[in-house]
């Protein structure tokens, strides 16, 4: 039965991180972004995010998206250098039509930092991507 069952692979979905300047208090700040490069809307959006390492865990935190159109993007949380230390997992569930996707993204620990900053043409930021 277990082989009946299939899982489909998850493409044209991205997680960033980017260094933004944040107009309200003038400082510049991390935040994690949601692309969908893929060329139809996908819905039912479930992204469960946490840091870990051995001795550490930070709180779960939970985000809800109705929906995020084609080549379109959706800010999703600010994250706090402090968690840099940790890895950090974004698991990220949605629908595209009436199938089921999942697929986790992980940063690794350290690997959130200046000098790793590439541009991201999607978001017009600097930033570091996973696929």
């Amino acid at each position: 039965m277990k082989k009946d069952i299939t899982i489909p692979e998850v493409t044209g979905i991205e997680m960033a991180v980017v260094l933004e300047h944040n107009e309200t208090h003038n400082t510049e700040d991390w935040y994690v972004y949601l692309m969908n490069k893929k060329e139809v809307n996908i819905d039912m959006i479930m992204i469960v995010s946490q840091g870990f390492s051995e001795k550490k865990t930070t709180t779960v935190f939970r985000k809800r998206i109705d929906s995020l159109p084609a080549n379109s993007y959706a800010k999703i949380e600010m994250i706090h250098p402090d968690v840099f230390s940790l890895s950090n997992r974004f698991q990220v569930s949605f629908f595209e039509g009436n199938q089921l996707f999942e697929k986790t993204f992980t940063f690794e620990a350290n690997t959130i930092k200046e000098g790793n900053l590439r541009m991201i043409k999607t978001l017009n930021l600097r930033g570091i991507t996973i696929k």
